[in-house]
């Protein structure tokens, strides 16, 4: 695909994960694409090139909860091109795909993973607590923004979001996320930009 035709805010997916495959390409190979997002592999998909979706591992879906549309990967195939057109208009972020009735890899709305750290990057919650870490969970409720009498923007408003922060033993933060949801928060979980500090005056 043409890089002049990918969405610009996905750019950086396709440069990561490779160029989409089209759904009538994805139908012919769905078995081996199932199968490499269950290992860990994310594919995305494309209809009519421009309504996306991504096929990932269920460890790439911030918020599991009984209520997610699931589809076995057999009635997923047949109705592919209607599932990612639901994705893409965020009716339903993500459609859980399973085989056996076990979930296995999700088809989810790929603009969530353009800013998201790499799992190589991530530090999983569960291993922080069990490492006898602490994690700190916070709602930030933003603020509205305020315009001045002459009708000029004078602050600007933030939006609300959750924040995850995960302290050692000594209440140093080593790792920190943040989402528009609560399980995207901790999903993020990484360390921390590297404070870079100036160099010291001499005495």
């Amino acid at each position: 695909m043409d890089n002049t035709t990918v969405p610009f805010g996905l750019r950086p997916l396709v440069e990561r994960h490779g160029g989409p495959v089209d759904v009538e390409d994805a139908r012919a190979r769905w078995s081996e694409l199932v199968t490499a997002a269950e290992a860990g592999t994310i594919t995305l998909i494309t209809r009519d090139r421009y309504q996306w979706a991504a096929l990932v591992p269920m460890s790439e879906v911030a918020e599991i909860s009984p209520n997610l549309p699931t589809w076995p990967v057999s009635d997923a195939r047949a109705k592919l091109g209607h599932l990612v057109g639901e994705v893409h208009l965020l009716d339903t972020r993500v459609q859980v795909l399973t085989r056996h009735r076990r979930p296995v890899a999700a088809l989810i709305d790929p603009g969530v993973l353009v800013d998201r750290p790499e799992p190589a990057d991530r530090l999983p919650a569960d291993a922080l607590l069990r490492d006898g870490h602490r994690i700190e969970l916070v709602f930030e409720p933003g603020q509205p923004g305020r315009v001045g009498p002459d009708g000029e923007v004078v602050e600007e408003p933030e939006e609300w979001f959750y924040a995850a922060n995960a302290y050692d033993n000594r209440d140093t933060v080593i790792a920190v996320g943040v989402g528009d949801t609560l399980g995207e928060a901790l999903l993020r979980l990484a360390p921390p930009p590297a404070v870079e500090l100036a160099d010291s005056p001499p005495f």
